[in-house]
This record gives structure tokens, C-alpha cells and sequence, in this order.
């Protein structure tokens, strides 16, 4: 009996290696007379297509699988109105409109109608799981809109299996018993993570008492993700596992732990390092000016407390040693010894111990007290080191210099204070620098941005457009805009567009902008709209 090889391996065989290498057996094949075989390529191709459409008719049935199981939980939301159902159909199709794409809207719409409670109808659940797994920034939101429904297709279908691996948008406390940790104990490490970070919101003793049962069987690089999920809830209570953790092997262990300490101001380390900080850093006789003497060393129980002993930026040993003690430092160590407000310690005069006319350790320590404003998310330090919002145009020197010293991180200290604060700031900087070094600062602010932080970013487009400077020199902070403009400028931007040359970069942008405005209007509108009766 002759056997003969299936014809779509040995097309696939001759596709891998080129019909040069491994010429198509044409006469083995079935259809072989329908293709001519003086032009091998060719031939290849429309067999490669007769037998797929042969494998596809001769497909047999698969045997019946078992019932998937119980029917998913009821899911008690209200359902989306007519009109946002088939916006976020539109929005899951990736439907462009006005010549730019509606992909960057989506995560919006999602936050927005996740706060609504509000639920998809079934049948777009599916794309909503897919677009999901396509993009991990829209988890969260996704899995939460998908609800019940969601959950259970994933439970049936492997690709969304990541659905049972993110956290649901209000974790309940575990119920007690042996079976209520299984996945910790079975589970992918991102499942147990998960499993990790949902006990620490709701129980955060019976979290560190889960994790403490298997720490010492952990790999070092599990242990420092598991150490991070202590970051929820976290509380003196949590201070002799942490310390304990000092001790580690692992060195990514112990800087994780030290720097979970580090944000606990009443900690052992905290105060071990506010007593290395004070050593480090002394107010003169007569309160003129601040004296620097960094750490001559950095001995065992520096180390021990996540110094390392050599530095990883390239910057100077003692450099690196004085800024990683006075940023673990608590920040009302400051206050204490010296009796001064942030503000008034920050315009003191900086110099060492040998030369207290030097300004040398100025910029070394306010980046350590900017690091430690972020880490401890101290509102009063952030605010004096980011400084008073520019000055209008009227003193723009004076405006420029003080947000020149900003040092560390001016995002991240933006960051710390409150969201109104925050886009207060920005818009008066933007007045004063423009958009060329406000990217990151526009990040910081929350979305979509206030009324009157919009209207400075509109001015600055139109100050840009009038200077001749080109739209893709600002690309960045025209990608924010398109979702974190307050609808409200939409007329203020058309205005730009019919103001601008006809047929011109900015003339587009501007046009874009304006729709992609109208478009978010509309679809947050229809979030919030009452069915009629």
C-alpha cells in the first residue's frame, strides 16, 4: 500500500526553503494540471490555495465538547444607552473620522463609563476582551466594564485568560478557610501577584501572613514583586517583616525593602537615617546658611539599610552616599532640628565643612530632598521645591530662573499636590515657557484637563502656529490633546483652523483637533444621557 504525504507539508517544506532548494513535486500533488509549471513561484501559490480550499471541504466535524458549565453569573448593571453602545462599537472597530484615529479615545471612554456603572451589551463584549488583550493599558477598565460576562469567556477561551489574572475594580474581603489561598499556591506567578495585591486591599494583616508562609521558598526576583505588593495597605505593622527583609541575599530585596521602610517616617530605618541625615547636614551658628559633611564611608549597616557602596549613576561615592541618606531621610526630621519651614531651609545658603563658602552640595541636596518629597508624598516640600508658579510675562527672567532650579523630577514633584494645584501650576508655566518644556509637566495633571489649563494650551498652539515652527515639533503635547483638552475648546480650536492658511499643516491639526473634540463631546455625553420614557 503506497502512502501518500499530505500535500500541505510538503507545499509548506518548499515554501520554508524556495522552490529553488526544494521544487514543488507537482505531479504528486492533486490539481496538479491547473498550474503551469514553468513558473515554480506561481505554481506554488495557487496550489498553496487549492489545498487549502480542499482542507477546508473536507473538514470533519470535531467531537462534541463537554457544556461549558454553569451560565455566567447575572450582572445587575444598567446597559449602556442605545447611543454609547454603538459608540463603543465604533471606537472597538477603530473607525477613523476627520482624517486621525479614534484608538487613543478609547481608554477614556472606558474610565468614563466604568464610573457610570454601566455595563456593554453581550455581543460587544468579545471585542471589548480582545481589544483588551491587544492593549494591557486598557485592562483594568476593560475587565471591569466586561464584568460577570467577561469572566466567565474567559474561563471558556484561552486568549482572555488574562481576565482571570486582573484585578476586579472592588475586591471583597476573602472568605476564611485553607481553600481560599489555591491560586497563591498553584497559580501562574501574575495570578499569585494578583491574588497577593487583592488580599493586601482588602486584609492587609492576612496578605503578610500569606506571603510569610512561602517567603523563604520564593526566587529572589518573585520576592521583589511580592514585596511591592505590600505597598498596599502598607503600615508599621508591616515593619519586622520589611526589616527582616534588610537581611536578604537578593540585593534587589533589600533596596525594595529599605525603600517600603523609607516611606514609614516612625520606621527604625527612617529614624537611622534621619540620625545619619542630621550628621550629614547641620544648620550654622547664627542660622545663616547649611553646612554639608557626607558620609566619609559607607559602612555594614549603611549597606544593610540599602545603601550600596559604590554608585550606579557615575556620580562621586560620597555624592552618591550623602543623597541616598537624605532622601530616605523622613522630611519632618528637617522641621525639628532646625525650627525652619521647607521654604526657609530650601533659601539657605549651601556649603561643606572645609570650604563653607562653597555652593558645591546645593543641587546634591535639594535633588535629595526632591526625591524624598516624591517618595513620602509631602505636599508642603514639593510645593517649595517646584517654587511659586512662573511670574507672567511682565518679569519673565525671574519666572525662567526659578523653574530652572527645579531639580530631580519637576513631574514627579507636580505630581504630589493636588490635582487643581497641579494644572494651576502648569497652565502658568506654559504662559510663561510654552509648550517646549511642558510635556511631562502636562502628564503629571490630571484628565482631562481644567478649563483654564486648556485655554493656555490653545494659546500656546496659536502663539506656536504664528511663530512658523512646524506641528510635529510639538507632536507630543498634540497627542495629549486629542484626549485631555476639555471639550469646551473645541470652539477656541476651530476658530484656529479657520484662522490659519488654507491647506497647511496647522490648518489640518487644527481641524483634527476641533473634530476629535466634538467627537469626545458627543461621547461622554451619550454616557451620562437618561433613557427617554
Amino acid at each position: 500500500m503506497t502512502t501518500i504525504q499530505d500535500p500541505w507539508e510538503t507545499l509548506r517544506t518548499s515554501a520554508l526553503l524556495g522552490t529553488d532548494r526544494r521544487p514543488v513535486p507537482a505531479t504528486a500533488l492533486p490539481f496538479a494540471e491547473a498550474v503551469d509549471p514553468d513558473d515554480p513561484a506561481t505554481a506554488l501559490l495557487e496550489l498553496a490555495a487549492l489545498a487549502t480550499v480542499r482542507r477546508r471541504a473536507g473538514a470533519l466535524p470535531v467531537p462534541a465538547v463537554e457544556p461549558p458549565g454553569p451560565p455566567a453569573p447575572p450582572d445587575t448593571r444598567p446597559e449602556l444607552p442605545e447611543a454609547a453602545a454603538h459608540r463603543l462599537a465604533v471606537l472597538l472597530a477603530g473607525r477613523s473620522g476627520s482624517g486621525g484615529t479614534l484608538a487613543n479615545l478609547l481608554p477614556q471612554w472606558l474610565t468614563a463609563a466604568r464610573a457610570q456603572g454601566l455595563r456593554p451589551p453581550a455581543a460587544l463584549i468579545p471585542g471589548l476582551l480582545d481589544a483588551a488583550r491587544a492593549r494591557s493599558e486598557l485592562r483594568p477598565d476593560a475587565v471591569a466594564l466586561a464584568g460577570p460576562l467577561g469572566r466567565w469567556l474567559a474561563e471558556q477561551n484561552p486568549d482572555w485568560r488574562f481576565v482571570l489574572r486582573t484585578a476586579p475594580p472592588e475586591p471583597t474581603r476573602q472568605p476564611e478557610g485553607a481553600g481560599d489561598h489555591r491560586i497563591w499556591h498553584e497559580g501562574l506567578f501574575a495570578e499569585r501577584v494578583t491574588h497577593l495585591t487583592l488580599l493586601r486591599r482588602s486584609d492587609p494583616a492576612a496578605g503578610l501572613e500569606l506571603l510569610r508562609s512561602t517567603w523563604s521558598t520564593e526566587r529572589a526576583e518573585d520576592r521583589v514583586l511580592f514585596l511591592d505588593a505590600l505597598q498596599d495597605g502598607l503600615s508599621p505593622a508591616d515593619e519586622p517583616f520589611l526589616e527582616a527583609a534588610l537581611s536578604d541575599r537578593s540585593k534587589n530585596v533589600r533596596t525594595t525593602a529599605a525603600e517600603l521602610l523609607s516611606t514609614l517616617p516612625g520606621s527604625a530605618l527612617a529614624q537611622r537615617m534621619a540620625e545619619r541625615a542630621l550628621a550629614a547636614v547641620r544648620l550654622a551658628e547664627g542660622g545663616t546658611h547649611l553646612v554639608v559633611t557626607p558620609p566619609a564611608e559607607c559602612d555594614e549597616r549603611m549597606q544593610r539599610d540599602g545603601i550600596a557602596p559604590t554608585s550606579p549613576t557615575g556620580r562621586g561615592e560620597r555624592a552618591w552616599w550623602f543623597g541616598e541618606v537624605v532622601a530616605a531621610a523622613p522630611l519632618a526630621t528637617w522641621a525639628r532640628s532646625t525650627g525652619l519651614r521647607p521654604e526657609q531651609l530650601l533659601a539657605l545658603r549651601v556649603g561643606d565643612s572645609v570650604d563653607e563658602t562653597s555652593s558645591s552640595w546645593a543641587d546634591d541636596l535639594r535633588e535629595a530632598w526632591a526625591r524624598a518629597a516624591v517618595r513620602q508624598q509631602d505636599a508642603e516640600w514639593a510645593r517649595a521645591l517646584l517654587g511659586p508658579a512662573p511670574a507672567p510675562p511682565a518679569s519673565r527672567g525671574t519666572g525662567r530662573a526659578r523653574a530652572q532650579r527645579v531639580t530631580g523630577a519637576p513631574a514627579k514633584l507636580l505630581a504630589v499636590l493636588p490635582p487643581e494645584e497641579r494644572a494651576a501650576w502648569t497652565a502658568a508655566f506654559i504662559e510663561v515657557h510654552g509648550l517646549g518644556e511642558a510635556f511631562q509637566l502636562l502628564g503629571a495633571c490630571a484628565t482631562p484637563w481644567t478649563p483654564p489649563l486648556s485655554l493656555a494650551v490653545v494659546t500656546a498652539l496659536a502663539r506656536a502656529a504664528a511663530s512658523g515652527a512646524y506641528p510635529w515639533s510639538h507632536s507630543g503635547v498634540l497627542g495629549m490633546t486629542e484626549r485631555a483638552l476639555a471639550p469646551e475648546t473645541a470652539d477656541a480650536v476651530e476658530e484656529l483652523a479657520a484662522g490659519a492658511a488654507p491647506d497647511t499643516a496647522w490648518s489640518e491639526t487644527f481641524a483634527q483637533l476641533a473634530w476629535t473634540l466634538r467627537f469626545r463631546a458627543a461621547m461622554l455625553g451619550e454616557l451620562t444621557a437618561r433613557p427617554a420614557r
